[in-house]
């Protein structure tokens, strides 16, 4: 498996390029991605969304054009995505509308590109958010649920922080503390790292 990281859009958001000798696939579908991946002459076959705010599906529309299958907690709608909230800020923010191939099955581990990924829902930051546990590989795509030295915010609509905080110590910090963290914004980290680190968790 090889991983590679894409940071772009309006707020410097990360998306994860796995590539395995079953498939390729993304975590969440930041601006400029689509271009980036053509320029690297890399086809991805599915999208796992991390949840759907607009700076993590802006290129889902592009992607879904090109053959890849949409992975999410529940389908697209413009609240999800905030564009009704961003818009009511001024914001020049517009998603292009896209249909979801694949609701995720909470109850069962997601198989995919010879891979098997534990989700959580973890809702806070939004009500949609899911992480994925590749503990074959000793990671955690967290979303905008768990940052280095920080937590998603719990201010926009969806959002709530005692459910935020609660999902993160039941889904994140139960994780082997070696495991890696990689989040929506920002660097990477280890489960034992915010253990000590993170101002927000007890």
């Amino acid at each position: 498996m090889k991983l590679s990281l894409y940071t772009g859009g309006f707020v410097q958001t990360n998306g994860y390029l796995v590539e395995t000798p079953d498939g390729n696939l993304l975590i969440d579908a930041p601006e400029g991605i689509t271009e980036w991946l053509a320029e690297r002459g890399t086809r991805v076959d599915d999208v796992l969304l991390t949840h759907q705010h607009y700076d993590h599906v802006m290129d889902a529309a592009k992607l879904k054009a090109g053959g890849a299958r949409l992975h999410a907690f529940e389908e697209y709608s413009p609240e999800l995505t905030l564009e009704t909230a961003v818009r009511s800020w001024g914001l020049p923010i517009t998603v292009a509308p896209y249909q979801v191939d694949r609701i995720f099955d909470m109850a069962s581990p997601l198989k995919i590109a010879g891979l098997e990924f534990n989700l959580a829902h973890v809702p806070g930051h939004s009500t949609d958010s899911v992480t994925f546990h590749l503990a074959s590989g000793g990671l955690v795509f967290s979303g905008d649920t768990l940052f280095a030295g920080s937590i998603g915010r719990p201010d926009l609509p969806g959002g709530n922080v005692e459910q935020l905080l609660d999902g993160i110590a039941a889904h994140l910090m139960t994780l082997p503390e070696e495991t890696r963290v990689y989040p929506g914004h920002g660097p990477a980290t280890t489960i034992a790292c915010e253990r000590v680190e993170n101002q927000y968790l007890d």
